[in-house]
């Protein structure tokens, strides 16, 4: 009987915290580089030479 009572309520609050993260609004969209604070960096220029096979 507890064994049961147990397994039910762990799996139960497992099943909670899953629908409350799926409603949450943080899984609506991804923050960019300017959501998230960072100011944009432009990419270096590849060194002068050969370039290594892909």
């Amino acid at each position: 009987m507890i064994d049961n009572f147990a397994l039910a309520l762990t799996h139960g609050l497992i099943v909670v915290a899953f629908w409350r993260l799926l409603q949450s609004d943080a899984l609506d969209r991804d923050p960019g580089p300017v959501d998230a604070g960072e100011t944009a960096r432009e990419v270096p220029p590849p060194p002068p030479g050969k370039l290594p096979r892909a």
